[in-house]
């Protein structure tokens, strides 16, 4: 379908082709106009024709009647006017139909020819009848008169409506590229503000994952510990005094050392955490504190030359620890620092829930480019041993394992030896060693 300007609509249904109702009334008016001035200007032609006028005059409306088709089909109304433009009769028909040509999306090419045409025909037209008039009038003219009057006549009746139809052409076009494009940039925006919503509902989970790993490696370990002395502590009450006061002792230093953790720990939340705003807080600002508060909780973290100190805290509860470091000592970035920290300690847990009284392997090795560590245990002595230290299991400490070392690309094993034991290996790629 093709229209013009401000028009321009969809195709109506069944044989219709007006989008609204003033635009057929429109084109319905300007037919019977045509139709009207064509019947008028018949009758002057069948004259000259030597027909019968009404046959002049039916031939005209019918001509004139196309006007009604312009939208559609605007070629055929302007083809039409050229080859009625010899009987002097369709102007209107012929400046609506340049109008509507010129408007619609028709090939610029198409347009000039059938513009170039038109305007042939209605200045040939015109030179004839204004020569037979200054024949008919005897008056005597240069000979540039009738051209250059018919030429001027020819312009005026062609060049505005070809004009204002390819503005209102080129504004309609503009209007609808800046629609699209505003529809366009639209769906950007929401697109960009649903992942903008992903992502900080993305940065939330992964904060409420570190937090639980955090919280379960701080608590799970010291209460590890402080249920196995208490157990002991139950065992020698009576018998040994002195050490079951020893025991409490231990008891409670690992009971403060736990909670000074789990304060340091929901302190750095709390100076991470976005305040308090009469605003909505945006959900990316959540995303970045929530990582920011990562970063801090990473650079505060526990350290690689305290893994000594944390092998003494399992050998003061009855395990046999044994620490072996390989390579030069490096110290690493915190992150990785702290990774290997957090494995270590919560395979020597797993070793106090589940392998009571077996002995433990601890081995760090510096190899330049990476760290690696490995803790092994061999097989439990006494079942019974195991299952007398109550301490129950969630099931996340390998699977926080395994996502502490994935987070830092590394590469994480577990399973049983062959011994009857259990082992946990982790590989830690480091980006800039630097020697300690």
């Amino acid at each position: 379908m093709t229209v013009t300007g401000a028009d321009r609509d969809a195709v109506g249904v069944g044989d219709r082709w007006w989008g609204r109702r003033r635009s057929a009334v429109l084109d319905v008016g300007l037919a019977v106009v045509s139709a009207l001035e064509c019947g008028l200007e018949g009758i002057g032609f069948a004259e000259k024709a030597a027909l019968p006028v009404p046959v002049g005059v039916v031939f005209g409306l019918v001509v004139g009647s196309a006007l009604v088709v312009r939208r559609r089909w605007p070629i055929a109304v302007v083809l039409v006017s050229i080859a009625v433009a010899p009987a002097e009769m369709g102007f209107l028909m012929g400046i609506v139909g340049l109008y509507t040509l010129a408007a619609s999306d028709v090939p610029r090419r198409i347009t000039a020819v059938l513009a170039a045409m038109s305007t042939a025909a209605v200045f040939v037209v015109t030179v004839v009848s204004l020569r037979q008039d200054v024949v008919r009038a005897g008056l005597e003219t240069s000979s540039w008169y009738v051209p250059g009057m018919a030429l001027l006549l020819t312009l005026g009746l062609n060049a505005p409506p070809l004009l204002l139809g390819l503005y209102i052409g080129a504004r309609r076009r503009l209007m609808e590229s800046l629609r699209e494009r505003a529809d366009s940039l639209e769906q950007e925006l929401s697109l960009l503000a649903d992942r903008a919503e992903q992502q900080a509902q993305w940065a939330r989970q992964e904060e409420r994952t570190r937090i639980a790993r955090e919280m379960h490696d701080v608590v799970a370990h010291r209460v590890s510990l402080m249920v196995v002395h208490a157990a002991a502590l139950q065992a020698v009450a009576l018998k040994d005094p002195q050490k079951a006061v020893k025991n409490a002792a231990l008891v409670g230093d690992m009971g403060r050392q736990a909670l000074t953790e789990l304060r340091e720990m929901l302190g750095v939340l709390r100076e991470g955490a976005v305040p308090a705003a009469p605003a909505p807080v945006p959900l990316a600002a959540v995303g970045r504190a929530a990582a920011a508060a990562a970063e801090a909780a990473a650079d505060d973290g526990p350290r690689l030359d305290a893994l000594e100190a944390l092998c003494e805290q399992s050998r003061l509860a009855g395990v046999v620890v044994e620490l072996l470091v390989m390579g030069e000592v490096c110290a690493y970035p915190p992150e990785v620092e702290r990774t290997a920290y957090r494995v270590v300690q919560e395979a020597l847990t797993n070793v106090h829930k589940h392998a009571v009284g077996a002995e433990v392997v601890v081995r760090l090795a510096h190899r330049g480019a990476e760290v690696a560590m490995q803790v092994e245990n061999g097989p439990c002595p006494s079942d019974a041993g195991a299952a007398g230290a109550g301490l129950p299991s969630g099931g996340n400490g390998l699977v926080g394992m395994r996502e502490r070392v994935s987070r830092l690309g590394g590469a994480f094993v577990s399973g049983p030896t062959d011994a009857g034991g259990f082992k946990v290996s982790a590989v830690l790629p480091v980006r800039e060693p630097e020697k300690a």
